[in-house]
């Protein structure tokens, strides 16, 4: 069975979760280089079945561009070239950020803890699957 691998991406950090075979749970996988992203998918796709990569969508909250939304749209493309085989979607990742320190604090993670960006990526990427998995 195939699995959903979902991606926050940033200009430095970039946090990816995965979805159980069955795509019920999503789950934190890592968090990386942005620079490092697709050397990372072919070596990951290369153990894994993966059918389909979804990619956070930055926008403001009058549904504008941000400063990176170019750059993801950019990725999105490369990703289309790079995976001919998988199908690659956007989704509006609004309030992930916030959700994932949100969850953090929730978790009982200490401030220290909470500061660690890359662990807010792969919560953030980590939410965005799980609400594209939940009807």
């Amino acid at each position: 069975m195939s699995r959903i691998i979902a991606i926050d991406y940033g200009a430095k950090r970039t946090g990816i979760a995965i979805s159980d075979p069955m795509k019920m749970i999503a789950q934190g996988l890592t968090t990386i280089p942005s620079a490092e992203l697709i050397g990372f998918l072919k070596k990951y796709f290369s153990g894994e079945d993966v059918e389909l990569i979804l990619v956070g969508l930055p926008k403001n909250l009058d549904n504008s561009p941000t400063d990176i939304t170019g750059l993801v749209e950019q990725l999105v493309q490369q990703l289309k070239k790079e995976f001919p085989g998988k199908e690659v979607r956007t989704l509006d990742e609004r309030f992930t950020s916030k959700m994932a320190s949100k969850a953090m604090i929730d978790m009982g993670l200490r401030k220290k803890q909470r500061q660690n960006k890359g662990l807010i990526d792969e919560i953030a990427a980590t939410i965005l699957l799980q609400g594209y998995l939940q009807p």
